[in-house]
């Protein structure tokens, strides 16, 4: 094992071609026509296994996007992991706020630069070249397993019932994902909670037609204005939602817990100088840490209606929409959250409008206790390459399969994720620093050693 890093060194500029060959393919899930995308990208997945070490790999049709299978079965007796991660990635927009093109990956600043650079190609990538790092140097100790969506950033609406229809392909002793921040290099952390999600888009209609602000203006209630007045209604000053019965089913943390998850050393002030805020804000009595990680939270994440081109234009629009996502913790559910939303919006939405609330996606929340032999074999693997041991923090992002894969396969996850705060995934100039991307390929080959011993 001691070895891993002289493989790196002398394989890094071929990883790193490898790895660009994906980014430049647009593999966004969101686009209804990618299909021909979707499925090229797949099948570079499936060729990147097959080359590292895979005895095979397949490309799989869903009800959806593609999924790519591989496998490396040494030994039936010994443990398998199922490797987990997703080949989609969001939409780039907006184009101009790129400083490189989002799909021509480049290295700038030591860091790797293009969509799915981190979230999840690169992740992935540090997953295949560990276990490639392990065949080619005949010191893989367990059978591994990979299992590559394509609809991970539209919440797997497919994965589950592939899982179902796929149980047996797909059984193993524990799954490893890497699609989770750490906090820095400096102080590592390990995953281990992800929060769930409901996404809804809602619309509000008034008139037939956009009409003439000043001939109607005043007789006519505007649904603009009206979807202003629910969003402002969602939340109060101190960053509390509320919607009746929101936070009824909230896992409240012991003092313990509390005190063990904020042991990180984090600093609020460079988090918030970071995204180019001058301060953050918070629930109340919660810390960052806290309110991102074990709280649950509620942002309007695109408004519209109405006129928005150059000059001035008028009207009443007929009609305003607003796409809004909640941020679900233990015991909370999207179908709960669904309920409680619409029965709240049918109290405060005036009737001289019209009103549809579309659930878009949604998914459930994740918790993994530390003290479990994967968990500790993660920190080990961590602790070796990056001299520290890693402190436990619940991610406030969330990755809806991971429940299912407990739900349905009856496997817990561990989630060994390098990315940092400052990736932008997302984002603009989402990006992946080379030293975490070489890292994170050392330690997943550590994983399987303290996982087998």
């Amino acid at each position: 094992m001691e070895n891993v890093k002289n493989y790196i060194d002398q394989h890094k500029e071929r990883f790193l071609r490898e790895l660009f060959n994906l980014i430049r393919i647009p593999s966004i899930s969101a686009v209804k026509e990618n299909k021909e995308v979707m499925y090229r990208a797949a099948s570079c997945v499936k060729d990147v296994l097959i080359s590292s070490g895979a005895s095979q790999a397949k490309v799989m049709d869903t009800d959806g996007w593609p999924v790519v299978y591989g496998e490396k079965i040494i030994n039936p007796y010994l443990p398998t992991v199922l490797i987990y991660g997703h080949y989609d990635v969001q939409p780039p927009e907006p184009y101009e706020q790129w400083i490189s093109h989002p799909f021509k990956p480049v290295i700038r600043d030591n860091k790797i630069f293009g969509r799915g650079a981190d979230d999840d190609k690169g992740q992935l990538f540090m997953q295949i070249k560990a276990f490639e790092f392990l065949v080619k140097e005949n010191k893989l100790p367990c059978n591994i397993k990979f299992l590559v969506e394509g609809e991970e950033e539209i919440s797997s609406p497919s994965l589950k019932k592939f899982c179902i229809e796929n149980k047996k392909m797909l059984s193993a002793d524990v799954i490893l994902v890497s699609d989770t921040p750490m906090l820095s290099l400096a102080e590592p952390t390990i995953t281990t909670g992800l929060r769930g999600i409901a996404y809804f888009e809602l619309t509000i209609t008034g008139p037939d037609r956009d009409l003439h602000s000043g001939h109607y203006g005043g007789a006519v209630n505007n649904p603009a204005n009206v979807l202003a007045t629910v969003i402002a209604s969602l939340k109060d000053n101190d960053g509390a939602v509320l919607i009746p019965e929101f936070y009824d089913d909230v896992m409240q943390l012991s003092p313990e817990e509390r005190e063990l998850l904020n042991q990180v050393s984090f600093n609020e002030d460079q988090f918030a100088k970071n995204i180019g805020i001058r301060k953050l804000h918070v629930e109340k009595g919660y810390t960052a840490l806290e309110s991102v990680g074990i709280r649950p939270s509620l942002d309007v994440n695109g408004i519209w209606g109405g006129y928005t081109g150059q000059g001035a234009k008028t009207i009443l629009p007929a009609k305003a929409a607003a796409k809004i996502s909640m941020r679900l913790v233990p015991n909370q559910t999207p179908e709960k959250m669904k309920a409680i939303f619409s029965a709240y919006l049918q109290k405060i939405i005036p009737d001289n409008v019209t009103y549809h609330l579309t659930p878009l996606h949604g998914g459930n929340p994740y918790v993994i206790l530390y003290d479990t032999k994967e968990i500790k074999a993660a920190a080990a693997a961590i602790e070796k390459v990056f001299g520290k041991k890693p402190l436990p923090v619940r991610s406030g992002g969330s990755i809806p399969v991971v429940a299912d894969f407990e739900e349905v396969l009856g496997i817990k996850t561990v989630l060994m994720g390098f990315g940092l705060h400052t990736d932008a995934i997302h984002s603009p100039n989402e990006n992946f620093p080379l030293e975490n991307f070489y890292k994170g390929i050392e330690s997943l080959a550590w994983f399987y050693h303290f996982y087998t011993i």
